[in-house]
């Protein structure tokens, strides 16, 4: 039903999509349900996600990726939202964001030793940054990780983590030196495997993403190595965060402007079919007017998140950016999920209708990879003295 051709498309990039749309509809949507149930995408997967070349498809072949670009990391994000609308399949964190920051800031020795086991999913990939007391204020963390010698003591506790379960490598954001604010940070990484005083507490209920393992981590003199500390150098960790930040905000309005477009094209199916009064719901101008507001905020968003990939291909994406397409496509797709459910009458609220689970699962997209309201924050500072 939708035409639009994204103008960084090619021929090559027609195929990769083509391959990875059906490898998600016999890999993943038959498995959704039993996922939900569990809590979380079977450990397998990963690594069938791995051999087909879904997993760090931008990290280049020397590090045992698949060699791409962002545009074949959002055309996996994209998909994965559109045509299988599996919401908990978390490779978005493991593979656009943490594996960004090590190919982005790692050593050579990192590089070599992380990316190509996450490459073939023999390690998934978390990142903790949010505390019990602690979201968008990174600056704020209280997770610690203190020199004792020649090792880090990491102590503290995160929560609302992706991949917390299944995770085998954490890149945690601590302070290595509390006194120093966010020149206090760093980011160290840590393997889960074996690690004395390292749990995690339980598997999070939540609204939405039923499939998607969500965890608090708690660590209790965890000690790691200083060949852990990401780039070797204590200190970076706030920068290397805010220079990752807008590719994590980019990919998170990827998965909005998908289920905008999933939303809008299962409803014209639904009310195509739907009668009340004596026809169709579709030939009621509610409907039509409902739709043609839906389609048009489909297109702008589509058109809109193009541009942000090409720029971010090239190098030129901005924070500013990035905020905006993470917080306008974020909202539009509550926006036009909820009208679309409501065009389904009581059916929109039974989850055997994929409206409904699109409902659930698009409220935290307003919450995670930083507020929409942090986003507008970040926005004003470039027109507006900081408050």
């Amino acid at each position: 039903m939708n035409n639009h051709v994204s103008p960084w498309m090619d021929e090559d990039l027609g195929i990769f999509r083509d391959a990875i749309t059906r490898f998600y509809a016999e890999e993943m949507a038959p498995n959704e349900e039993r996922w939900q149930k569990q809590g979380y995408v079977d450990r397998d997967f990963w690594n069938k996600a791995g051999e087909m070349g879904l997993l760090c498809a931008s990290v280049p072949e020397e590090y045992g990726g698949m060699g791409g670009d962002f545009r074949h990391e959002a055309l996996i994000v994209f998909e994965q939202f559109k045509a299988s609308g599996v919401s908990g399949f978390g490779n978005y964190v493991h593979s656009q964001i943490c594996a960004g920051y090590i190919l982005e800031f790692g050593t050579e020795m990192q590089k070599n030793r992380w990316l190509p086991k996450m490459a073939t999913g023999e390690m998934v990939c978390a990142i903790a940054m949010t505390e019990p007391g602690t979201g968008s204020d990174l600056q704020a963390v209280k997770t610690t990780a203190l020199r004792d010698g020649n090792e880090f003591v990491i102590n503290g506790s995160k929560t609302f983590i992706t991949n917390g379960q299944m995770a085998d490598l954490i890149i945690v954001v601590a302070k290595t030196d509390p006194t120093q604010g966010a020149r206090g940070i760093s980011l160290i990484m840590l393997e889960t495997e074996d690690a004395d005083g390292f749990s995690r507490g339980r598997n999070l209920e939540k609204i939405g993403l039923k499939s998607q393992d969500t965890s608090e981590l708690f660590f209790d003199n965890v000690r790691v190595g200083p060949e852990n500390l990401l780039g070797g150098e204590e200190g970076k960790g706030f920068y290397q965060l805010m220079q990752s930040l807008p590719q994590e905000r980019l990919t998170l309005a990827i998965a909005g402007a998908a289920v905008i477009e999933k939303a809008f094209e299962e409803t014209v199916a639904y009310t195509s079919g739907r009668k009340a009064f004596g026809k169709t719901l579709i030939e009621m101008q509610n409907t039509r007017f409902k739709l043609a507001e839906a389609k048009t905020i489909a297109h702008i968003a589509r058109v809109f998140i193009d541009d942000c990939i090409m720029r971010h291909v090239r190098g030129e994406l901005d924070a500013a950016t990035a905020s905006m397409a993470k917080w306008w496509v974020t909202q539009m797709q509550c926006d036009v999920v909820d009208e679309c459910l409501q065009l389904y009458g009581g059916y929109g609220y039974m989850l055997e209708y994929p409206i409904a689970q699109m409902y659930a699962d698009a409220r935290v997209q307003k919450i995670y990879g930083g507020s929409n309201e942090v986003m507008k924050e970040l926005i004003a500072r470039t027109f507006a003295p900081k408050a």
